[in-house]
């Protein structure tokens, strides 16, 4: 596999990044005049520093996180439709937002700031209670199949479990709305902290072990026979799985392909290891969660779209024209 260029265009992703976090902060109604503004200006400054800035840090980070989990979902699992949510995180994370909403009640966006906190705990908790739940029905990660099954069976049930809490007490599915269809506008400087954090260990831990990926690449028995720790590597990496995307989740609700897109679209500008692999789909989806954030709050300003809406279909239109052209060419996705 050819490397040189992965260092590059590293670089600039990241680049790349750092413009559209700062465009995502000046974006919207008097952008750019509170942005020059904000050193004379209190409440311009207020505006720029403590609501634009960590809600565009907080979209890429969130990005970042869904962009590893999915580079690390399809390479543990050999499947190129791996995304974040398939052990079950979602239905988790979702089922935990219902179920606090029914013990505590009102507005999932509108809460106290204790409240607040306690929302995206129960989210975080949830995703996390769920991946358990999954590893618990696998037995374990030796078996790959069996643990995409379980993931799949968990991820359905909970959603079933969710469905029902939402038809018992419709105020529920008002509330949930945002969490569902995802929502960058209520990130703090707090969150943009606790995601970094998770997203630097993370990083570390999928980079030492993308080795592993490497040799799995190449069959699970070829990985044995040049004695790769195959269940010890599983589980750290279902363990960044879960981590990231219970991360991401409880921060910015479910948005949706990209973590699916983002190692799609690194595949199809540079072919390298599972390693570089990895740091530039976290690179690449940071990048694009904030372009659709920008995006979903300037289309039909001032009303905002949900960025997990614009995300599906932007990210699933994407992924068929991937599908079309691959079809014609005979190329692998």
């Amino acid at each position: 596999m050819n490397t040189t260029r992965a260092p590059i265009l590293a670089w600039g992703l990241l680049a790349l990044g750092l413009a559209v976090v700062l465009l995502g902060t000046a974006a919207g109604s008097q952008g750019w005049q509170a942005w020059w503004m904000a050193p004379a200006d209190p409440v311009a400054h207020q505006i720029v520093w403590d609501i634009r800035l960590p809600r565009s840090l907080g979209a890429w980070l969130g990005g970042a996180l869904l962009g590893l989990a999915g580079a690390v979902a399809q390479g543990l699992f050999r499947n190129p439709l791996a995304d974040p949510y398939l052990l079950g995180s979602a239905s988790g994370a979702s089922l935990g937002v219902g179920v606090y909403l029914s013990l505590f009640g009102g507005s999932a966006w509108t809460m106290s700031a204790w409240l607040g906190l306690g929302l995206t705990g129960a989210a975080f908790v949830g995703a996390v209670l769920a991946v358990v739940l999954t590893l618990v029905l696998a037995r374990g990660v030796q078996q790959t199949l069996r643990l995409l099954l379980a993931g799949v069976v968990v991820g359905v049930v909970l959603g079933a479990v969710t469905s029902l809490i939402s038809l018992l007490q419709p105020q529920v599915l008002q509330a949930m709305q945002g969490f569902m269809l995802g929502s960058t506008a209520f990130v703090s400087w707090t969150a943009c902290v606790t995601m970094a954090a998770v997203l630097g260990l993370c990083l570390v831990l999928a980079w030492v072990f993308a080795r592993v990926l490497d040799a799995l690449s190449l069959g699970e028995a070829t990985a044995q026979s040049l004695g790769v720790p195959l269940s010890q590597a599983r589980m750290v990496l279902v363990g960044v799985i879960s981590l990231a995307t219970g991360a991401a989740v409880a921060h910015i609700g479910l948005v949706a392909f990209v973590g699916l897109a983002a190692p799609h679209l690194v595949r199809s500008l540079v072919r390298c290891t599972h390693a570089w692999q990895m740091l530039l789909s976290a690179l690449v989806g940071g990048a694009l969660l904030v372009l659709a954030d920008v995006t979903a709050r300037v289309l039909f300003a001032p009303q905002e779209l949900p960025v997990g809406v614009l995300t599906a279909v932007l990210g699933g239109g994407y992924l068929l024209w991937r599908v079309y052209r691959d079809a014609d060419t005979g190329v692998r996705t």
